[in-house]
């Protein structure tokens, strides 16, 4: 068995619900199309494009000039967009997500190092980093919007393995709940392990695994 040496957490859908989840309640909210709204919202996920929300994520644009471009988009299409009333749908979570914190304390006890690797937005940055203890639970926080490169670019994953000091990606396992981007972790020889809207099973599996 490999002897990891790392543990890489994506954070949204992981330490919180899902963000698509949150999306495709939305659309049916108002009996719209799910995978379309989440196509207008957030463009082509597995991929790296220059979609709105993907240039948001990288840093190039604000917050507010996104949201306007996607609300005209949804719009165009025949459907509201309110970002706080689509995002107001993370916040009922009938999961306890401190065991994904714990899950954290317990890797960290057997001498992994551990590190973030997020696909985030500037404006949004104070208010994540601030929901639990970054400098206890993390080695290193890569965020997209401060990196300038967000999943799957194999870049920010190189970034963060350098970050805890890691140089064969076949040591370091990945989490996150977007198949796209577990794809990617795994072509660059990663172990990547898909968080459900329960995560324990997945938990459990890393947890075997170190």
């Amino acid at each position: 068995m490999t002897a990891f040496e790392a543990v890489l957490w994506d954070y949204g859908g992981v330490f919180t619900p899902s963000p698509f989840a949150a999306a495709h309640a939305y659309a049916r909210a108002q009996d719209a199309d799910p995978d379309t709204l989440v196509r207008i919202v957030f463009g082509s996920y597995d991929a790296d494009t220059d979609h709105v929300w993907h240039q948001l994520e990288r840093g190039e644009l604000t917050f507010a000039d996104a949201l306007t471009q996607i609300k005209l988009e949804a719009e165009a299409a025949g459907m509201r967009f309110d970002t706080g009333e689509m995002f107001s749908g993370m916040v009922a979570d009938e999961v306890d997500r401190t065991i994904v914190i714990e899950a954290v304390r317990a890797v960290r006890a057997r001498g992994l190092r551990t590190a973030i690797v997020t696909n985030n937005i500037r404006e949004y940055g104070d208010a994540w980093r601030s929901q639990f203890p970054l400098d206890e639970l993390f080695d290193a926080v890569v965020d997209s919007c401060e990196e300038g490169v967000r999943k799957p670019d194999p870049t920010i994953f190189q970034t963060a393995l350098e970050r805890v000091g890691v140089d064969d990606p076949t040591r370091a396992i990945f989490l996150d709940d977007f198949p796209g981007n577990i794809d990617a972790a795994r072509a660059m020889g990663m172990h990547g392990i898909l968080v459900g809207a329960d995560p324990t099973p997945a938990l459990d599996e890393l947890l075997a695994l170190v």
